[in-house]
């Protein structure tokens, strides 16, 4: 059985007229579980990595951070919360957070499971260097 993510099948016309900001603040609250704190908390830690991040809302509901690219995005499912970094196999995870998504040649993810707390400071560093990647990648377009 394929796991979807929790998100509504058609865009509503209030999400026409909402910034992805409110969209993603909107998911946390509504999630009103260990899913939405975590979802939250990861939104803090990638903006106090890059105070430049945009923030954009994807796919019918998929947070997504974004700076020269986009960084990774906030998925909620039943028992993860999962963020993909769109070129984590390119990216060096000295403190092997990534632990999902791993046989691709392209994105690694992070899955996080109730109860289960995540590195700050090595994720910071995995934001950062995707960052790099990023503003490396277009300057060389």
């Amino acid at each position: 059985m394929i796991d979807k993510p929790d998100a509504s099948s058609s865009k509503s016309d209030a999400e026409d007229n909402r910034s992805a900001s409110d969209l993603i603040d909107a998911r946390i609250a509504e999630l009103a579980d260990w899913r939405g704190a975590m979802l939250g908390r990861l939104r803090a830690i990638i903006r106090a990595a890059d105070p430049e991040v945009v923030e954009t809302w994807k796919w019918r509901g998929v947070p997504v951070w974004e700076h020269a690219g986009i960084i990774c995005t906030g998925e909620t499912y039943k028992q993860v919360v999962k963020m993909t970094f769109a070129k984590g196999a390119s990216l060096d995870d000295p403190d092997q957070l990534f632990n999902a998504s791993l046989e691709g040649n392209t994105r690694r993810a992070i899955d996080i499971r109730e109860g289960e707390t995540i590195d700050e400071r090595a994720l910071t560093a995995l934001i950062r260097a995707a960052v790099s990647l990023n503003l490396t990648a277009r300057k060389r377009s």
